[in-house]
């Protein structure tokens, strides 16, 4: 009787085990004192942990600022390990670019360190919704078990925007001073992107994918185009984006991402008027500047369609 009770207790604990890790994290260096880590250009599975997405840190004499959080907890404790392995200083703050799953599944790992999170206010009703809800709960079961029954949403503690106040916000580390600016609605409502003036490095989130087709779901993609104006303006020496390798080049990469959307808008913009059926649109226009970018054949024609319901309101 106690033999088969060890047993039962050892299958439970075999059953709940997460299995070796699968996926490759290595820590890039940027510029002095910053890194970042490069997610996989495919979609979220749990072949690949959900490591679809990028994120970043650097490290101060007082402490470490960490950009997003990877797509699942198991990827947070591996960046924390990558952290810890450079400094023994406490993560003081994480930012959030915005609230899909692929950067905000990690928080509870550094919540969990007393980092403090900081996002833009627009993540608060989204983090309240039916919609957050069911997609971790699709997670659990998609994501398993890199996002299970413990993983869960996590509230930021430092807004930006909240009570009307300005979007822009300086976290200050010491003598280091890091831009914060909110720059949606474009990708999300609540895009942020921070730039670091003493190295030169912009982190803009998903405001540009670098290598890939972007997601643009049901963006604001003339807001977007504006955002990506104002970045622009900014003149980054370097860039790391939501998704994709580290830019040396970032007026380039900028560029391209807005290229990509205004075509989207003038394609799909003229087919709106012209009441053209989204399938003949879509069929007759060239794709072909774009068409051997990764996640092309997954991403490019629901980013189509989405731009043509888009471009129907607009045009009312």
């Amino acid at each position: 009787m106690v033999l088969a009770g060890l047993l039962l207790a050892a299958g439970a604990v075999a059953q709940t085990t997460r299995p070796a890790d699968t996926v490759s994290m290595r820590a890039e260096p940027v510029a002095a004192d910053t890194w970042f880590v490069q997610g996989q250009s495919a979609l979220g599975s749990s072949a690949n942990q959900n490591f679809i997405s990028n994120a970043a840190f650097v490290i101060t004499p007082d402490g470490v600022l960490v950009i997003d959080a990877l797509g699942s907890p198991p990827l947070a404790e591996r960046l924390l390990a990558l952290i810890r392995e450079k400094t023994a200083q406490p993560v003081r703050y994480v930012v959030v670019t915005h609230c899909h799953a692929d950067h905000i599944y990690g928080l509870q790992v550094f919540k969990a360190t007393g980092a403090r999170i900081v996002a833009h206010v627009g993540c608060r009703d989204y983090l309240a919704s039916d919609n957050a809800r069911l997609r971790l709960q699709a997670s659990r079961q998609d994501l398993f078990p890199w996002v299970d029954e413990n993983t869960r949403l996590v509230t930021p503690d430092l807004w930006l925007g909240e009570g009307g106040r300005n979007d822009d916000l300086v976290l200050n580390l010491g003598s280091r001073q890091f831009r914060l600016r909110h720059v949606g609605p474009a990708h999300t409502v609540e895009d942020l992107v921070m730039y670091d003036p003493a190295t030169g490095v912009l982190f803009a989130g998903d405001i540009v994918f670098r290598g890939r087709i972007p997601f643009v779901g049901q963006a604001d993609s003339r807001r977007w185009i504006a955002a990506l104006d104002r970045m622009l303006e900014l003149r980054p020496t370097l860039l790391v984006t939501g998704h994709g390798p580290l830019s040396r080049q970032p007026a380039d990469d900028l560029q391209l991402t807005r290229d990509y959307l205004n075509y989207l808008r003038q394609a799909m913009g003229d087919a709106a008027r012209n009441l053209e059926p989204f399938d003949e649109a879509y069929a007759r226009t060239d794709w072909s500047r774009y068409a051997s970018l990764p996640l092309f054949a997954a991403a490019n024609r629901m980013n189509a369609y989405n731009t043509y319901l888009l471009m129907e309101q607009e045009a009312k």
